[in-house]
């Protein structure tokens, strides 16, 4: 049982370090520890609004949950020989090295530039902080989980989030790339 204990203790801890990194990164940066313009809330639902990425949860937390499955996977299988407290805490170091970049003058730029995204400021650091650990539920959820469950629910969120808010995970990884002219009418409409 110690052995147990202490075993995932290491990386736990290592996993709450990245993330303390990630926030102060981001406050270096100059990013809002919250929305300079509402108070703290649960969830921002407007996207077009000021406070889509400023709050504890909007319509991209579903996003992160699916990067928690997808790392989760990825992970155990490319490795397999690793427990799943240094999984986990690979996992965090992703999502905080994504966190972080996102919120570069050059990816925010780039983000102004679709339509969903042209008042896009970067996220406040509660924000982000959430982001990550919504990644985290979606790791544990994907450990415990069947696979095909996980991957139904990813689905699920990629077809709920693209018909509510002509957005998702998919769209998102494709315009950081090149967004053609059909999906950039699409999600003006």
């Amino acid at each position: 049982m110690v052995g147990m204990i202490s075993s995932w203790k290491i990386p736990v801890c290592f996993a709450c370090l990245l993330v303390v990194v990630q926030a102060i990164v981001l406050h270096l940066f100059g990013q809002p520890w919250v929305s300079k313009t509402h108070a703290l809330m649960l969830w921002a639902g407007d996207v077009h609004s000021a406070e889509n990425s400023q709050q504890l949860t909007d319509w991209y937390t579903f996003s992160h949950i699916i990067h928690g499955f997808i790392f989760y996977m990825a992970l155990w299988y490319f490795f397999p020989r690793l427990t799943l407290w240094q999984w986990l805490a690979l996992a965090v170091g992703i999502e905080a090295a994504w966190e972080i970049t996102e919120n570069t003058p050059m990816v925010i730029n780039h983000y102004r530039e679709q339509a969903l995204a042209q008042g896009y400021v970067g996220d406040s650091i509660i924000n982000s902080v959430s982001d990550t650990c919504a990644m985290v539920v979606g790791f544990l959820a994907a450990w415990r989980l069947p696979i095909l469950a996980t991957i139904a629910i990813g689905i699920f969120f990629e077809l709920w989030t693209g018909y509510w808010i002509h957005d998702c995970l998919t769209l998102n990884v494709i315009g950081l790339f090149w967004t053609p002219d059909f999906i950039a009418k699409w999600q003006q409409s």
